[in-house]
């Protein structure tokens, strides 16, 4: 399947109300993406802004998760053209847009996503998105589905949520927790009045203009939840933590077995 042909698919299953499910790659690794991939997940978020990979190894990481048949979103640090740009040149089928705090932020993420005249990315036919060549005029075509997820990280976010909605080329408004709960001064309190009201607040905006609500899922939190509220772009779990998560267990597990062996060691 092509890029554009993967981008267009996963369009189609949120604007029919699907529910797609991904998570965070952060060790910059192809090998882990492959494994992500693989677990089943819709789509995965390839994390340049806390990540510890960069656009040297992304291409790598976005191989991996086709092999597996994973959508690949890249999370950019800013807006700036050339890096979603180059992003997108590799295979992207939707860039991560953080911090955005106003429409005017929004827009120029938007334009940086598109081809001239409706934006100011640049064109170049050999390059892993076209096919190096060979989806060339397919892929300029379609290219206007690949998706443009707009987060909203701070307060300042959610009080301009609506007029970042209503931006024409905004396809997910997604929420950041953490930044979230920590612009707001109650860092974690996920079930905290101020924050549930711009969850709430959040949804509504993409409803009202047309567009997918999304979110990292906070900890212990289902996706029912989220999905009652209209989330439809949920992501939970990062390789990291994962990676963490198990080899502690596991160490954890033979020093406690270690302990009552005859003898001890």
């Amino acid at each position: 399947m092509t890029v554009q042909e993967q981008a267009r698919q996963l369009r189609q299953r949120l604007a029919e109300g699907e529910t797609i499910l991904g998570c965070f790659l952060s060790l910059g690794s192809a090998i882990t993406a492959e494994v992500m991939g693989a677990a089943g997940y819709d789509c995965a978020v390839v994390d340049l802004e806390h990540g510890s990979g960069d656009e040297v190894n992304i291409l790598a990481q976005m191989q991996g998760l086709a092999a597996a048949g994973c959508a690949a979103i890249v999370r950019v640090e800013y807006n700036h053209r050339q890096r979603v740009q180059r992003a997108l040149d590799g295979g992207a089928h939707g860039v991560m847009f953080p911090r955005v705090e106003s429409a005017a932020e929004a827009r120029a993420a938007v334009a940086a996503m598109r081809y001239p005249p409706e934006g100011v990315r640049g064109l170049a036919s050999s390059v892993r998105a076209c096919g190096y060549g060979g989806n060339f005029q397919p892929y300029l075509e379609g290219s206007k589905d690949l998706l443009s997820v707009i987060q909203i990280e701070s307060g300042t976010a959610v009080e301009d949520v609506e007029s970042i909605a209503a931006v024409e080329g905004v396809d997910v408004l997604f929420l950041g927790p953490w930044d979230l709960t920590l612009s707001m001064g109650i860092l974690c309190q996920f079930d905290h009045p101020r924050f549930v009201r711009a969850v709430e607040r959040t949804a509504a905006a993409a409803k009202a203009h047309g567009k997918t609500a999304g979110i990292l899922l906070p900890p212990g939190k289902p996706v029912r939840e989220y999905h009652q509220l209209g989330y439809r772009f949920i992501l939970s779990g990062v390789d990291a933590i994962f990676l963490q998560q198990a080899a502690y267990a596991a160490a954890r597990s033979l020093r406690d077995q270690r302990a009552t062996l005859t003898g001890g060691e």
